[in-house]
């Protein structure tokens, strides 16, 4: 565990690395029971399941870092849950993303 603890493993850290490999097996499986064929869409330009996977994480993170950038990341509200957990405004960031991701598969 020494030679990544200059990482900040927090429980969202984690939930997005375990989601990333969630989503990588399902285009995999989605790959191998249904094979993909190149669609041309509002880019026109020919892509794949992959494509859209690849734009959609590179538009989540250029959303989330503009979102830092002018927002920012104070606390939404505070859950009386313990010490009061608090709900970041990225999730609003997060909320958006996964808009847009949903738009790209059905459009590009």
């Amino acid at each position: 565990m020494e030679n990544i603890a200059w990482m900040a493993w927090t429980l969202p850290t984690a939930i997005f690395f375990v989601l990333l490999a969630l989503t990588l097996g399902a285009m995999t499986w989605l790959a191998v029971a249904y094979p993909e064929a190149e669609r041309v869409g509002v880019l026109r330009i020919p892509t794949t399941r992959g494509d859209r996977l690849f734009i959609s994480l590179v538009l989540t993170a250029v959303i989330h870092l503009v979102w830092i950038g002018f927002v920012g990341t104070d606390p939404l509200l505070t859950l009386p849950i313990g010490e009061g957990v608090e709900i970041s405004s990225l999730w609003l960031a997060t909320l958006i993303s996964l808009v847009s991701a949903v738009a790209i598969f059905r459009t590009v």
